[in-house]
């Protein structure tokens, strides 16, 4: 109950919500579809989904300075790699809330005349490049992890003179004199590199979280800016499930991926 009560008193929990119940109306609203619903029912959720972006997009007014904020504690981290990934993604967040500002003052009549359209894809633009430098940031931790976790496994084989310490090692060199001995053995690493993967993510939920989180909101701007057409039903469960997920950090911040 604590933690639901420092939940709902965050304002970036009221947005979260929004976000899980507009893709979960675009989700049920493909459904619908699919099953021949009557046109009314499939209108009314329509609009609901409508209502739900707009009061979303109310929600994350003032947005584009705490990601500016963000990207100017970013610069002052020691490793490179992270600073660069983390720095460059909250700048393309701060432009892509601040086109979502301006898509709000069209949409909710205060600025009539903007082109939406042109604002829109602009906004999914930045949001892209945003889910690019995070997954980028992901992958280089992974890295850096499977480094770390590979190099203990190494010290344990030599101080125990033997055996695979939880099913990982890095593989031999026998066989490779062997005639049609590469494949297996290429086939072995890789089985081993897998199981190093899912070990480091195992161990660590937070990115794990956040690989997942980034991986399915990074449908949402394909489709909509047409590099990769997923369809409603697709983007609705993608964007439900990272919206679970984000609300799951704001629950439990030790879930979220620092710095």
């Amino acid at each position: 109950m604590d933690a639901w009560v420092r939940f709902s008193a965050q304002s970036q929990a009221r947005e979260r919500l929004c976000r899980a119940a507009q893709y979960a109306c675009s989700l049920l609203g493909h459904a619908l579809q699919k099953h021949g619903a009557s046109p009314e029912l499939q209108k009314q959720i329509r609009q609901l989904e409508g209502h739900l972006s707009l009061g979303r997009k109310l929600l994350r007014l003032g947005n584009s300075a705490d990601a500016l904020e963000s990207a100017k504690r970013a610069v002052h981290l020691s490793d490179v790699v992270l600073r660069f990934c983390i720095t460059v993604s909250h700048l393309n967040r701060a432009l892509y809330f601040a086109c979502d500002n301006v898509l709000w003052a069209g949409k909710s009549g205060l600025a009539p005349h903007v082109d939406q359209e042109k604002w829109a894809q602009r906004s999914f633009r930045y949001y892209l490049f945003s889910l690019i430098m995070n997954l980028s940031r992901d992958a280089y931790e992974i890295r850096l992890l499977m480094e770390q976790e590979s190099s203990a496994c190494s010290r344990r084989l030599k101080g125990s003179g033997g055996g695979v310490p939880g099913g990982i090692e890095t593989g031999g060199s026998g066989g490779t004199g062997t005639p049609g001995g590469g494949l297996p053995q290429l086939a072995l690493k890789l089985r081993l590199r897998v199981l190093l993967l899912a070990r480091v993510l195992r161990g660590h939920p937070p990115l794990l979280l956040d690989v997942v989180r980034n991986a399915c909101d990074l449908f949402i701007p394909l489709d909509k800016l047409g590099l990769w057409r997923c369809g409603p039903g697709i983007v609705g469960l993608c964007g439900l499930v990272s919206s679970i997920l984000s609300i799951l950090t704001l629950i439990y911040p030790w879930l979220r991926l620092k710095p």
